[in-house]
């Protein structure tokens, strides 16, 4: 593992400490339910606060101090009316910063810096944070669609702090996803336009990693296809075919620029080609 992995492995920031707390929590709580009847904690409050919905009704009323703060379970709506509006907004920034330059807004920038976002190089995983956001408002905009179309609601209720739980959860996932792009020259600044040998991950197997990676997406959507699909199959072959040949150039470029371009790193496939 490199050394900036392992330094990376060791750092407890402060986003990965809120996980780790509430990871604790929540293995804390299903080991006490885990408990025979006779031992686990009869505190009402304490279970007012695990449970939700259907598992709040009881053979006994529940008292009147923990009705108090019932709020209806309908509301789950509101947690993902903020995350399309929150993380769609996130998502937006990326999109503007990766590929128009744009630099995050300074209060945002800031905010992830404190929460710990990562320091180190590595562009891929931007790549990777703006598919997980985009699947995240995707999917959190079907939750949304189910909550307001598609989902029955009965009469039952959350907690106050489970629906306060709620709202902040979906804004925190954003921001953690957001965290993991490199905020080094997340600031649309060019530093020069001459041409270098890229290293590191894929690079060191093939010279157009990006080439392959969007096979990768084609293929991908052929296997959601079922495999079956020969349609589908002559757009991945000619997918294949033309990133191969961007490929290729792009390879030949790299060896005629630089004499001391890696002799075991192929243009397109892995060990390969």
């Amino acid at each position: 593992m490199s050394p900036w992995a392992e330094a990376e492995l060791s750092a407890l920031n402060p986003l990965r400490a809120v996980w780790l707390t509430l990871t604790a929590a929540f293995l804390l709580t299903l080991l006490l339910q885990l408990l025979p009847p006779g031992l686990l904690p009869g505190c009402a409050i304490f279970q007012d606060l695990i449970r939700y919905g259907k598992t709040k009704c009881g053979e006994s009323p529940r008292p009147a101090a923990c009705r108090a703060f019932d709020v209806p379970k309908r509301y789950f709506s509101h947690f993902y009316i903020i995350s399309v509006l929150w993380n769609g907004f996130l998502l937006w920034c990326l999109t503007q910063s990766l590929f128009l330059g744009a630099p995050f807004p300074s209060w945002l920038h800031g905010l992830l810096r404190i929460l710990g976002a990562a320091q180190f190089q590595g562009g891929e995983l931007a790549l990777s944070a703006f598919l997980v956001l985009v699947f995240l408002w995707l999917h959190s905009l079907r939750r949304l669609f189910e909550c307001l179309y598609v989902s029955v609601f009965s009469n039952v209720m959350i907690h106050v702090v489970q629906y306060c739980f709620g709202l902040v959860y979906y804004v925190l996932v954003g921001l953690t996803v957001l965290s993991q792009v490199p905020m080094d020259g997340r600031n649309g600044v060019v530093i020069h336009c001459n041409h270098r040998i890229p290293f590191g991950d894929w690079f060191e197997y093939v010279s157009s990693p990006n080439y392959l990676a969007e096979l990768m997406i084609y293929v991908s959507m052929a296997v959601t296809f079922g495999f079956h699909n020969l349609t589908w199959w002559l757009v991945v072959t000619n997918v294949f075919f033309s990133q191969a040949l961007s490929a290729f150039l792009s390879h030949q470029f790299y060896k005629s620029k630089f004499v001391s371009y890696p002799k075991h790193r192929k243009a397109f496939l892995p060990f390969l080609f």
